[in-house]
């Protein structure tokens, strides 16, 4: 059910909740957390609202987004309900601010009548996020703060902020996406023989912030040299070659959604490793909402990558 209020403003909204919570049930029942998804009123607003719907499914919340529209217009906020079918497991509030209304500090201000009391609040920016997310008006109300370097016009401006502004809190979808390759790796150092890594290889296509990072990981996580290379091809991260002295084990997706798993004394085996879904990686952050020191680590570890000019062939 969607039922939509031009022209509004917040305590309408929330009279409008209760309202429909005396009528049709207890629908706050269980919530676990307030998400909130900060966007553009645009095209990929309902993109935006079906991940967080499917992410609701793991994890029941209210989720609130705040649409900015139109800087230019005349200030009006236009809220809109979903709930039911058209919210997952979670009740969807849309608030869609225009003129002095879709700057961020108004939209903090509409976002904190609207909050589930007494449990969390996290933010999620599916697109272009602030520089310094954990300064961010909306920022400063969660506990954990989402941002997706990939999605920004330019990733890689969007990667070293993440770098040079990281507060505890903070994490990248980026990261997330890394989640079944740095799995496999673990896995297959799990297995003898026991040897140490002398170095590791790492390749991508140029612009991969999910390349940068996996480098960062190994080079933290190990602290041995670590080579980033560009990849012959343009599937993201596509090549991890752990060096040690009776083979290396090597991790490598040419096709961007089978890998191919080499280790010694081993048989080469398969391995289905699509790049996820956005609905997937959000319901994975939504799992914890303390700090993620590994991520922490891993941003460090960037700067001690070196770069290699040669592609890899994978």
């Amino acid at each position: 059910m969607i039922i939509d209020l031009p022209s509004s403003n917040t305590s309408a909204v929330n009279r409008k909740l209760v309202e429909l919570r005396e009528s049709g049930g207890v629908f706050a029942l269980g919530r676990v957390l307030t998400l909130v998804v900060v966007t553009d009123d645009g095209p990929d607003l309902e993109r935006a609202i079906d991940a967080a719907n499917a992410a609701s499914r793991e994890h029941p919340c209210r989720v609130i987004v705040l649409a900015r529209g139109q800087r230019r217009a005349s200030p009006r906020l236009d809220a809109q309900i979903r709930v039911g079918g058209d919210a997952g497991a979670s009740e969807v509030v849309v608030l869609r601010g225009y003129g002095a209304l879709a700057a961020e500090d108004a939209g903090a201000g509409m976002v904190m009548p609207l909050l589930l009391p007494d449990a969390p609040v996290v933010a999620w920016w599916p697109g272009e996020a602030p520089a310094k997310p954990s300064e961010d008006a909306v920022g400063r109300l969660a506990q954990r703060r989402i941002t997706d370097a990939l999605s920004s016009k330019n990733p890689t401006k969007a990667f070293e902020q993440r770098r040079r502004d990281y507060a505890p809190g903070d994490t990248d979808l980026t990261w997330t996406r890394l989640t079944h390759w740095r799995a496999q790796l673990a896995a297959a150092l799990d297995m003898p023989p026991y040897e140490e890594i002398g170095s590791a290889v790492v390749a991508g296509e140029p612009v991969s912030p999910s390349t940068e990072l996996v480098a960062g990981w190994l080079a933290s996580a190990l602290g041995v040299k670590v080579k980033r290379s560009p990849s012959e091809h343009a599937n993201g991260l596509s090549l991890v070659r752990l060096v040690r002295p009776s083979g290396s084990v090597e991790l490598a997706r040419p096709d961007g959604k089978t890998a191919r798993l080499t280790q010694p004394g081993q048989p080469e085996r398969l391995v289905a490793l699509a790049r996820r879904e956005v609905s997937d990686c959000l319901a994975e952050e939504l799992r914890r909402l303390d700090p993620d020191e590994v991520y922490e680590e891993a941003l460090a570890g960037v700067s001690q990558v070196t770069r290699g000019r040669t592609p890899v062939k994978v």
